[in-house]
């Protein structure tokens, strides 16, 4: 697959997907202020776009991107 047609989530959309945050302000208050991990990595991109067996870490916790 090319990495155009490779599937990719948002950071803020990923946090609010797996119920790490309730609203898409939350995402934004909690990403620029350098609370969440991108692959061992601050990232304070919001929109950042996340790839499959990226890891996001938020809350002492990681989470693996998949896709079905």
């Amino acid at each position: 697959m090319s990495d155009d047609q490779e599937p990719t989530i948002h950071l803020d959309q990923f946090l609010k997907a797996h119920g790490l945050v309730a609203t898409g302000g939350q995402a934004k208050v909690v990403i620029q202020g350098g609370e969440v991990l991108l692959n061992g990595q601050v990232e304070t991109r919001r929109r950042k776009q996340l790839r499959q067996g990226d890891v996001v870490g938020f809350d002492g916790e990681e989470y693996t991107v998949e896709f079905a």
